[in-house]
């Protein structure tokens, strides 16, 4: 008799350490063939769908749609048609109290400790260094403030003020890192909590509700009056969450792509630095040039010319010139970037998403036409893999083709050291020669890390983009 087997997470890339449950595609009782879509994933960086490793019928869903698991978590069982779950066994017997508790698994991410107390000779804390973003699956929460810390192993107890936050809710039921971090980080007792999710159990969306709920003020009696058993004061921040909401608002559930964006942004302000700064461009010649070409490259490629690619080559030999821009904050160093790959800030119907043009200085126009084309009707048409979205360098967002923007204050992809923004085309009077002349003019933007570059660093780079877009003409070559 064919055993049940459990479908975990698969590990989709180094950085990825997280993924959440974005829909079943399969239900329980539903047969499924080797290699058939089982599940859709969502990390950071692409929605993409999990196929069944086996044949069988699906016997159990272990994880809720919305739920974070940390990447090789069990999330389902599949087995021969009418077998039982395993998963329906009854849960191992709980430990003596007088037992310690056993210390959780060691994370990659570790956990978010508040108000921590000195550590003695038998511990140690330790504080973590940032991760790169790029190709993480899902963001580490923002990192800590100097005076944070961050440990790898079992959390430190907390200080005496603090609320009591259980493991595992009611003590039964297991909480993906995200519910328990987010429990942490504002003292909740899961305890106090209904869960919403599959079989009960507590999800993301349910601490946030709870902590959206007006909570009591406990009033604390003095040391005379006060009993043995006087409930802890609720924390300050638990009671800050709610936001005034009036009789015709609206609120919107928040999809796991746009928390992802939000954590990602977040950790981005959070821990770079960021300047930014504006040249005007006249790119007459490149409007010129693109006329000129564009219908006899489009019959012979097979691809729509725009003005991307050009600036795209720009950027590349620019990133050359300033080679502190394709870099990371490494914190006691400049790791500078041997490969130039170019992100590409896409617009999906599912949210920002930001595929990578792999050795984009390795390219022709030609080639980074035909390359800016594939990843981004496969970024809009969610088909993207791991490999599209990992490894960026540095990116590229065309925000002038989102409804006419002349200029923008763009947020670095963490942990690259710049990001650059080019604004609509418009003609404008500018003068020339000592003469007002009509002419098309365009804004760059760049945004970057003042840690790794300073303003004249950032100057240079757009200095360089620059020249090379007015160097264009209609006789140049595009091959």
């Amino acid at each position: 008799m064919q055993l049940a087997i459990t479908i975990e997470l698969p590990h989709v890339g180094e950085s990825v350490v997280e993924g959440t449950i974005g829909k079943w595609l399969k239900q329980p009782g539903d047969s499924v063939r080797r290699y058939e879509p089982l599940v859709e994933i969502v990390t950071d960086k692409v929605t993409m769908e999990v196929p069944s490793p086996v044949e069988g019928e699906l016997l159990r869903v272990l994880a809720a749609e919305g739920e974070t698991l940390p990447m090789g978590a069990p999330i389902a069982e599949v087995g021969a048609p009418g077998e039982t779950p395993s998963a329906d066994a009854p849960p191992p017997p709980a430990a003596a109290p007088a037992a310690p508790a056993p210390a959780p698994p060691v994370g990659t991410t570790g956990y978010l400790l508040r108000d921590v107390t000195p550590v003695g000779p038998t511990g140690g804390a330790a504080v973590e260094a940032a991760e790169p973003m790029v190709g993480v699956g899902a963001p580490p929460p923002p990192a800590p403030a100097p005076a944070t810390v961050l440990s790898a192993a079992a959390p430190a107890a907390p200080s005496p003020s603090a609320a009591a936050v259980p493991e595992r809710g009611d003590g039964t039921q297991r909480l993906s890192p995200a519910v328990r971090r987010l429990a942490r980080e504002h003292s909740v007792d899961l305890g106090l909590i209904s869960g919403t999710g599959m079989g009960g159990r507590i999800t993301r969306d349910d601490v946030l509700r709870h902590l959206a709920e007006p909570q009591p003020v406990v009033v604390t009696a003095s040391p005379q009056q006060a009993p043995a058993s006087a409930p802890a004061a609720v924390p300050a921040a638990a009671l800050a969450v709610p936001v005034p909401e009036g009789p015709d608002d609206e609120r919107m559930p928040v999809t796991p792509v746009r928390r992802m964006i939000a954590e990602a942004m977040v950790r981005s302000v959070t821990e770079i630095p960021q300047a930014w700064s504006v040249k005007e461009v006249d790119v007459t010649g490149l409007v010129a040039l693109r006329q000129r070409v564009r219908a006899e490259f489009e019959r012979q490629e097979g691809v729509a010319l725009t003005y991307m690619p050009f600036v795209i080559r720009a950027v590349v030999e620019a990133l050359r010139t300033v080679p502190t821009m394709n870099a990371t904050w490494g914190g006691d160093s400049i790791i500078l970037k041997r490969r130039i790959n170019l992100g590409l800030a896409v617009a999906a119907p599912n949210g920002l998403i930001v595929p990578v043009i792999h050795n984009a200085d390795r390219l022709t126009i030609s080639g980074l036409a035909h390359a800016a084309s594939d990843v981004t009707e496969r970024a809009r048409a969610n088909r993207l893999t791991i490999d599209d979205v990992q490894g960026g360098t540095f990116t590229l967002n065309n925000t002038g083709a989102l409804g006419g923007s002349v200029v923008s204050g763009p947020i670095i992809n963490h942990p690259q050291a710049g990001i650059m923004t080019t604004e609509t085309i418009e003609k404008r009077p500018v003068v020339r020669d000592d003469a007002i002349a009509i002419r098309s003019m365009m804004n760059i933007c760049l945004a970057f890390d003042h840690r790794i570059n300073d303003g004249a660093e950032a100057s240079g780079f757009l200095e360089v983009v620059k020249a090379r877009l007015e160097s264009y003409g209609p006789d140049s070559s595009i091959y």
